[in-house]
């Protein structure tokens, strides 16, 4: 498909070959690679550069840092990398992208663990032929500065396919699609979470959408629909994650005419296959932005636009071209690293060990052991394979390797290759296809739970360490009272029935619940949460400390706790029995569910019990009305204080009530939920997982939830009336416009209407549907399970930085203002809200003593509160009075200015997405070790995406999906029939060969299904673990192995022909995959029964 590019071979030249006779370039290329000599490769002999260079990359700093030069390291030569072809199929995640190879040198050489892994040699001879360049140089810092104030570049987030690493998106703030950044060399050596600048490609060379009428694989979901990592979405509250899709796509139809080319500029004199000459001098502005690197599409499709001015290129300007095309996506390449991924410094994976151990026995032969070993071994390389596929293979310098793993090594010690090892990035050289990357740490056998849980742990960033001295120094020595001073200064609350609902295992109680019924009939409902801002104090060593790890970490059977466990657990616990400081608010609500009133301010209150979700749905159910007859899972907790088991009874079931009516009311008002089953795991005496089990919420959550909901609504609605530039508040955009649109479509085709056009408008439909598909569980949770997809990522913000209240709202909930304040136990955010709440409250105490002073007589309007009532008195605030106090009130309690709080914001967020990442590994892991034990796991899945190439499962035994590719299987015979979308399986007999250019990519039909014969099926099994080849996990039937499988499914298997379409029944065998010699994975296989077995 247009211009192909062939590399060194012998002593040629590089050379661009374009095909016209297919037949006879195949041959000749077939010749060329056959004959050719090996062409020699410098060796490694450089270091890292100054402090703007990280993992051998130009990063640029905000303010613009002068261009630097390098010392470049491992300077290597590719000898066959294969022809390169825009809009080829998928290749594999877990191979390189191209196919890579060393020349031999004097020094010795390493294999990696298996093809098409790059070999490395050392000590090459010396070369006269210039280095072959894959990656175009990186701007300038001044080039990327103009072109970013003139919007010819844009400053986007690089995210990386974790199915197809060749496939790259990157987010521009204000534009409604993501960008593709296609392949290695319009990606640039940038990598999973760096900040780079993307120059955009003229609308010619844009790629049609996926999943758009008239494509292939019209029955599947894209990837970004699949793609586990970015598909989940959970309900808004304190006591859960948000999880979210990050692929921005948009919609899809049009063509590529006149319009963009008022909006985009042109690049020419230049062809987009020509290789920029790396000598050559950077030009300004303009010529330096049209050069362009490597292959080219069609060189039909390549124009020329007219000059425009630079002012045009607007981020506005560039959402409406984009919308002007919406069948396409627009694609672009990477010109620079602004910001080098936190990422580069912690990857995780595995060495290959054992073909570097062959290599060096065989060397010994030929060099003196005392004198040249040592010498030739530091010339020499291993490959490291990264545990998330996203990021690329990495060479690793033998002698950059620690010396704990240099001496195994030297003693033969093959059992390197099992162990998690870190790594960080140390250089990426324009002439080197992948990075080098020098190991840091190693955490032991991949295949156990401790080394993962620590690898996990590194690679996220998660401080796991012990709390320092200093940090300690700062809480208050135990046994600890209430000072009197705070006793006077707070309301007291502690002959009221407060009480905690948590889970049964809750060590860290920051919130409780109170009612009272009044004469009126209405009742004063509370929520008191843990005044933690009184013992963290600002810019002391606790409270940076807090900030740095910002969030608790929660790891299944333990956590990691923001703060010290004296706080967390004792003196910050709302422990029954206990007197302890809190930030409460009451609002009295009638019986329809009006606010009448409500008070905030701080409290001291002493919880009368612990109740666990358990209780709190025994007494809503009415199996409690006689706790002394109590007969439920958990032991009925201690009661403290003058109240009797009738008022915690009685108070439970008034806030059901009440709670039932706020939650009408807000779906009412527009709110949107999303409520899915998830998975449980069960554990045996030593803590390893024995089963599995799906478990829901239970009324007794949402009772619960709802009031968090409105204190953070309330939290939220009075900072911002305080302080309206400097307010920590939370956004949820609205959905991913193209995915509500499939999803949309996806329902209609199966008869299911859905109304997207607002969030209230869809939670409707979604109950509508949960009602029509009342009998069939599996596809509702499929259903609910798409639902999610389109959601957006909720994420902090200073409400100074954006101006449009529109943009302030959250979606799900359906509410303009939203935040995080009863959780501050476990959240940084929710500390530095109630800092801000005290600073409001503490103002409007001292205005209105001010008022009452200038009026004497005027007696209701002390009590009238101005600012934290229901009812807001705008024109009271923005007095210069009211003004005055806030601003002396928000210095006393230091609540950060707006650039200050904006970047605490947006380390919050990262840190949350890092915690939500090691709670998706750890769910991972306890699967594998799951699956691990069980040895085979027999289920029926459902079809969710189907396709030639390959279908994704949704298991709801497991609540997860996995995806089965059948292409290229040897002994299967895979028939597509676009029309109908439907997949038709059979046994082949025909011998089929291995694609031109892809050795060893045909597989067996055991990895693509387990295959028993009928007889088999009425007999005992024997099934023997997963084979000895490397990351392969294959499960087989025969009388090698006496593991027994008790009770062969219970499940019927298919038969061929197999037939599929979307939302078909299919009976699967799951296993686990690597540990051992490569990242955990769960592998799926077709359950068939075949005769051709």
């Amino acid at each position: 498909m247009g211009v192909v590019l062939a590399e060194e071979s012998g002593q040629t030249q590089n050379q661009t070959a374009v095909v016209v006779d297919k037949k006879k370039n195949r041959r000749s290329r077939g010749r060329s690679k056959q004959n050719s000599p090996p062409t020699a490769s410098s060796s490694l002999t450089g270091c890292l550069g100054e402090s703007n260079f990280k993992g051998g990359v130009l990063i640029l700093d905000r303010e613009g840092s002068k261009e630097l030069s390098l010392t470049r390291a491992s300077n290597i030569a590719f000898t066959s990398l294969p022809a390169m072809r825009l809009n080829e199929p998928a290749a594999d995640s877990e191979s390189l992208p191209v196919q890579l190879t060393f020349s031999p040198g004097v020094g010795g050489q390493i294999h990696s663990g298996s093809c098409p892994d790059p070999i490395v040699y050392g000590d090459p001879p010396m070369t006269s032929y210039p280095q072959r360049k894959y990656f175009s140089s990186h701007w300038p810092a001044e080039a990327v500065h103009k072109a970013l104030e003139k919007g010819r570049v844009f400053k986007a987030l690089f995210r990386v396919n974790a199915h197809n690493r060749l496939e790259a998106y990157c987010k521009v703030d204000g534009v409604p699609t993501d960008f593709l950044i296609n392949g290695a060399a319009a990606q640039n050596r940038a990598v999973e979470g760096d900040i780079v600048a993307v120059e955009v490609d003229p609308p010619s060379l844009w790629t049609r959408m996926k999943g758009y009428a008239g494509v292939e694989n019209s029955a599947l979901v894209d990837d970004g629909m699949l793609d586990s990592d970015n598909s989940d979405f959970v309900r808004e509250n304190c006591k859960g994650k948000n999880k979210v899709d990050t692929d921005y796509d948009f919609r899809s139809c049009g063509n590529c005419s006149s319009p963009f080319q008022n909006v985009l500029g042109c690049r020419s004199k230049q062809s987009f296959g020509e290789i920029s000459d790396p000598e050559e001098k950077v030009p300004e502005d303009n010529d330096y932005m049209n050069r362009h690197n490597l292959v080219a599409p069609k060189p039909s499709i390549v124009g020329c636009y007219s000059e425009i001015n630079d002012a045009m290129l607007t981020t506005e300007r560039l959402a409406a071209a984009v919308n002007s095309f919406p069948s396409k996506r627009p694609t672009g390449r990477v010109v620079a690293i602004l910001e080098g991924s936190p990422r580069r410094d912690t990857i995780v994976g595995f060495l290959s060990v054992k073909k570097w151990m062959w290599s060096r026995e065989g060397n010994k032969k030929d060099l003196k052991k005392s004198k040249h070993l040592s010498t030739a071994l530091n010339c020499q390389y291993l490959l490291l394979t990264p545990n998330d596929p996203r990021f690329p293979k990495m060479m690793v310098p033998f002698k950059s390797l620690p010396d704990f793993v240099l001496k195994r090594l030297e003693v033969g010690d093959v059992s390197v290759e099992m162990d998690l090892v870190a790594a960080r990035i140390a250089d990426w050289a324009e002439e080197n296809y992948i990075p080098e990357a020098h190991v840091t740490e190693i955490f032991g056998r991949g295949g156990e739970v401790q080394p993962q849980l620590a690898a996990t742990l590194y690679e996220n960033a998660i401080d796991s360490s012990e709390f320092c001295q200093e940090t300690l120094s700062c809480l208050p020595s135990i046994p600890w009272e209430i000072p009197k001073e705070e006793i006077q200064s707070r309301r007291d609350l502690r002959n009221l029935c407060v009480f905690t609902i948590d889970p049964a295992t809750a060590t860290d109680l920051d919130d409780a619940l109170s009612v009272e019924t009044l004469p009126d009939g209405n009742f004063r409902v509370g929520v008191h949460i843990s005044d933690v801002s009184y013992f963290v104090l600002p810019d002391s060593a606790l409270d940076e400390n807090a900030q740095a790890r910002s969030t608790s970490v929660y790891l299944l059977q333990s956590k990691l706790p923001m703060l010290p466990p004296l706080l967390s657990e004792n003196l910050g616990s709302l422990n029954s029995g206990m007197e302890r400081l809190a930030f409460s608010i009451f609002w009295e609500i009638n019986q329809s569910g009006k606010f009448i009133n409500r008070w905030i301010g701080r409290t001291i209150i002493q919880s009368c019990c612990k109740l666990s979700y358990e209780h709190a749905q025994d007494i809503i159910d009415g199996l409690l009305d006689d706790p002394s007859a109590y007969e439920g899972e958990h032991s009925w907790p201690v009661l403290h204080g003058l109240f009797k088991w009738s008022d915690v009874v009685t108070s439970v079931k008034n806030l059901y009530e009440i709670s039932k009516i706020l939650k009408k009311k807000r779906f009412e008002d527009g709110a949107l939920s999303l409520e899915s089953p998830k998975i449980v795991f069960l554990f045996d005496e030593e803590g390893i997982p024995c089963d599995s089990v799906l478990s829901g919420r239970k009324e007794s959550n949402m009772l619960v939830e709802e009031f968090m909901l409105l204190a953070n609504r309330t939290a939220a609605e009075v900072i911002t009336r305080a302080y309206p530039s400097t307010a920590l508040l939370r956004r949820h955009p609205e959905p991913n416009p193209r995915k509500l649109r499939e999803f949309e479509s996806f329902c209609s085709k199966h008869g299911l209407r859905l109304d997207t056009t607002t969030s209230g408008q869809l939670h409707m439909s979604l109950e509508c549907i949960r009602r029509e598909l009342a009998d069939d569980s599996v596809l509702l949770d499929i259903l609910m399970s798409y639902a999610s997809r389109p959601m957006q990522l909720a994420a902090y913000f200073c409400s100074g930085d954006v101006e449009d209240e529109n943009d302030r709202g959250h979606y799900a909930l359906a509410v303009p203002l939203y935040t995080h304040f009863t959780s501050p136990l476990r959240r940084y955010p929710d500390i530095l809200v109630h800092r801000m709440l005290a600073a409001a409250v503490e103002a409007e105490e001292v205005y209105l003593k001010l008022k009452l002073l200038q009026n004497p007589y005027g007696g209701e309007m002390r009590r009238q509160r101005c600012l934290t009532d229901v009812y807001f008195d705008k024109d009271s605030i923005g007095s210069p009075e009211a003004q005055e106090e806030l601003f002396a009130a928000a210095s006393k309690h230091k609540v950060p200015c707006a650039e200050t709080l904006a970047g605490i914001a947006s380390h919050c967020n990262e840190r949350k997405l890092a915690c939500r990442r090691v709670k998706d590994a750890m769910e991972k892991l306890y699967m594998w070790v799951l699956l691990k034990r069980k040895e085979i796991f027999f289920s029926e899945a459902r079809v969710m995406g189907l396709g030639p190439r390959f279908m994704s499962l949704y298991i709801h035994k497991l609540a997860t999906e996995q995806r089965i590719y059948y292409d290229e299987v040897e002994g299967l015979n895979v028939e597509w029939l676009e029309a109908t979308s439907t997949l038709v399986l059979s046994p082949s007999t025909n011998k089929r060969f291995n694609r031109r250019g892809s050795p060893g990519k045909c597989r067996s039909l055991e990895e693509v299904a387990l295959l028993l014969s009928p007889c088999e099926l009425n007999q005992e099994l024997d099934l023997c673990g997963p084979n000895n080849r490397e990351g392969s996990g294959v499960l087989q039937i025969g009388n090698a192995s006496r593991s027994r499988l008790s009770g062969i499914p219970k499940i019927e298997p298919a038969v061929f022909p197999v037939t599929l379409r979307l939302l078909s029944t299919i009976p699967v065998a799951l296993h686990a995959i690597g540990g051992g010699h490569g990242p955990l994975d769960i592998g799926a296989r077709l359950f068939i029964s075949s005769y051709f077995k």
